[in-house]
């Protein structure tokens, strides 16, 4: 779940790339429409060849403009530095419904890359990527603020524009590392195909039923896990941390290709920021991380840690890293990670009973939780609450809109629709 740079990113950069493009292709267009109007019809390979023939005119554009501006030698260095990117990113647009392509790039190149950068990172126990993301976003404001500052004190106008472009170089790197390094994910094969765990709709019954078997077994383990004295959840986040590498032992017996070495999540420095946009953990590809918030309530990090490696092992989709990760903590032999599987899995089952009939609900809450269930419940649900705000409500549309950019076409919501996969999986397993 890359967060808080996809999101500006997505609206920043993409917008002005496709708003150039746009301009360009309704004027040739109209050109087309009147040479021909059989172009439309011919082969599946000519809008792929319009759209690079396209890029490469783009390109030309831009490079004519930049000579006037740079000296030579500046030129090629702002050609490397801006162009390669901007290529980059138009070819993924052009090629990421390809999907033999894709998943070829996934397997061979993308999942290999990140494991083994994770494993080098993994020395640190602190996020090298948040911390990296951080310094960055200090310096481009630096950077920017000072080129605003010559340009209207000192009327330094190519100082101001070779600093601005510079600024764009940096987030037309990232964006363009973020489409190879993830994105390309979103149009690989998913989890769903790949297990063959198709869901083709489900009962009222089905998620009852599903509903009350998770509220029981996590009110049966509920009583088991270490707590204070005013009985809220208390294991130590370092010993969550440290047994999340195992929590796939199990899982990957019926699911091989999760079969990937696990690496040490980490703990977010900036938790409490996270928590204000409405998220409880990121995954950074750039560094292979997977990472925590641990300012969110300590019963649900261990559930936030398997759905954070869901990633770390190519879960691309949101519904169905929620459901792996919850299916890993659920199938290992740690109690505190079975606890928070239940307890998350119920999180998402009660919010989709709830809205089919709130009475099942009080029924299920008033004949199987526990006190213990009753507080972590409780301060679950108050934490968030309490952070309500137009921030969060914005950032959740934007990384609605960021998702449904990629080809996930229940944008945020697809958190939900892991209630799909969870009763495909669990509710046979009530009458064996």
């Amino acid at each position: 779940m890359f967060l808080g740079l996809d999101i500006f990113l997505s609206h920043a950069i993409i917008p002005l790339v496709d708003a150039s493009v746009a301009h360009l292709v309704e004027r040739h267009l109209a050109k087309v429409e009147v040479a021909s109007s059989s172009l439309v019809t011919r082969s599946r390979t000519k809008p792929i060849l319009f759209w690079m023939g396209f890029s490469f005119y783009l390109f030309t554009k831009w490079s004519n403009t930049m000579k006037t501006v740079f000296s030579q030698k500046k030129f090629f260095v702002w050609l490397f530095a801006l162009g390669l990117p901007v290529v980059g990113i138009l070819l993924f647009y052009l090629l990421r419904n390809t999907r033999t392509l894709m998943n070829t790039w996934v397997s061979n190149v993308m999942a290999p890359l990140e494991q083994f950068l994770g494993r080098i990172w993994a020395i640190f126990p602190f996020s090298v990527a948040e911390s990296a993301i951080a310094l960055l976003i200090a310096a481009v404001v630096v950077w920017s603020g000072r080129a605003v500052v010559l340009f209207f004190l000192q009327r330094q106008g190519k100082v101001f524009l070779t600093r601005m472009c510079a600024v764009a170089a940096v987030f037309a790197w990232v964006w363009c590392l973020l489409c190879w390094l993830w994105n390309a994910g979103y149009y690989a094969d998913s989890f769903t195909e790949k297990s063959g765990l198709t869901s083709y709709g489900h009962t009222p019954e089905a998620l009852f039923y599903t509903t009350v078997w998770f509220a029981q077994n996590a009110a049966q383990l509920s009583t088991q896990i270490p707590r204070d004295e005013d009985g809220h959840f208390n294991v130590p986040l370092e010993e969550c941390f440290d047994q999340g590498v195992d929590i796939y032992d199990n899982l990957i017996q019926e699911f091989p290709f999760l079969n990937i070495p696990s690496v040490r999540t980490k703990p977010l420095l900036f938790s409490r920021l996270q928590s204000i946009l409405g998220f409880t953990g990121v995954y950074l590809p750039f560094t292979g991380e997977a990472n925590v918030n641990i300012d969110a309530p300590a019963c649900l990090v261990p559930a936030t840690i398997g759905h954070e490696m869901a990633h770390q092992r190519m879960v691309a989709s949101e519904q169905e890293a929620n459901f792996v990760g919850i299916a890993a903590c659920l199938s290992c032999d740690d109690v505190v990670f079975q606890y928070s599987g239940y307890l998350q899995g119920l999180v998402h089952l009660s919010n989709a009973l709830h809205k089919l009939n709130p009475e099942f609900w009080t029924v299920i809450t008033q004949n199987f939780f526990t006190p213990e269930l009753s507080t972590d419940w409780n301060d679950n649900y108050f934490y968030w609450k309490s952070l309500e705000s137009p921030v969060e409500e914005s950032a959740e549309q934007t990384y609605d809109a960021f998702l449904k950019g990629n080809g996930q076409s229940l944008g945020i919501a697809s958190y939900g629709a892991c209630v799909d996969l969870l009763i495909t999986y669990y509710y046979p397993k009530l009458f064996i």
